[in-house]
Parts: C-alpha cells; structure tokens; sequence
C-alpha cells in the first residue's frame, strides 16, 4: 500500500509518501509546496493542484489522505486552506484516487497514541517511525503523520467501517476529557 499524505495550506502544502511493505513503514517522499511565488491566490491554488498531480504522477499512489480542516477565529484564513484543501483534493480525485480525511485530534493519535499531542511529539515520532535522519520540515512532517495515520487505520476502515472509527475517536475524547 503506497499513500500521498497531504497537510493543506494556501502558502506551504506539505506532502509525504509512505508505503506500507509487510509491517513496515517506508519513507519514499516528502516536502513542501511553497506558492509564494504566485502572483494572486488563484495562482497558489494551481500551483498546488500542480504540484499534487506531479507528486502523483511520479510516486503512483494507492490513496491519499488529507488532515481535515481545524477550527479557526480567523474566517477568511480557514476559507484559504478549505481552498487549498479542494485544490489538492481536486488533484487527486482528477487522478482517480480514493482520499480519505483525518482530523488532527485522529492523526496525532494514530502516531502518538494521544490526541492532544504537541506538534514536536508528533515530528518526533515519525521520525522514528520512518526512521528518518532528521525531522522532516514541518508541514511535510504533518504530511508523513497523515500518511501513517491512514496506513495504521485503513484495515480498520475496510473491515469494520468508518463509523467504528469515528465512534472510536470520540470515545477516546470523552475519556480524556473526563
């Protein structure tokens, strides 16, 4: 199983690709889609459909998961990255992929083991997962843990269902609130 893990955002799009070899996890890929470039906002929205659909086209994956959308004050700054989000999900349906979405509080418990994980854990521990030399770049480290967090969870998700998952997550939520 080979996966695009994708971390959106309108100005740094991180990806990763990992595969899934027996029991092992496999770093093939990862970095960042940088778009400062881009005259106006339409202009990063194309150059991230662009840059996916190359990263696609060399790598061939089986899936792509994509972290979901956090809750933001600034509305106009979760409109961008909900943009940056279809860009990069446009690329891959137009690919002909399934994509799945994960929830941070779902990513940073696939790899960690807690949802409420701090950002460095997360890089730390995909690092070691992978075992890469160094932590990778931020977004395209937050890609690496999307990508593992859909391998970790894909059985689940194809014998038992979404809902499982779902319900499995917000249980684990409730048990740490309480």
């Amino acid at each position: 199983m080979r996966v695009l893990g994708i971390d959106p955002g309108s100005r740094i799009t991180g990806y990763a690709i990992v595969e899934k070899q027996g029991s092992r996890l496999v770093h093939l890929d990862n970095g960042p889609i940088f778009t400062d470039k881009a005259p106006d906002f339409p202009g990063r929205l194309k150059m991230i459909f662009e840059g996916i659909a190359q990263v696609i086209s060399e790598y061939s994956p089986d899936s792509v998961a994509v972290e979901d959308i956090f809750f933001s004050i600034n509305v106009r700054s979760a409109l961008k990255l909900g943009q940056a989000r279809g860009a990069a999900i446009a690329a891959a349906v137009n690919a002909g992929l399934p994509v799945y979405e994960y929830s941070a509080l779902q990513v940073k418990k696939a790899v960690v083991g807690e949802g409420k994980a701090a950002k460095e854990q997360v890089q730390r521990m995909v690092k070691v997962l992978l075992g890469l030399p160094e932590v990778a770049q931020a977004d395209a480290s937050d890609a690496l843990a999307v990508a593992i967090c859909h391998i970790n969870s894909f059985a689940l998700r194809k014998y038992a269902g979404p809902a499982v998952i779902q319900s499995r997550c917000k249980s684990s939520w409730r048990n740490y609130r309480q």
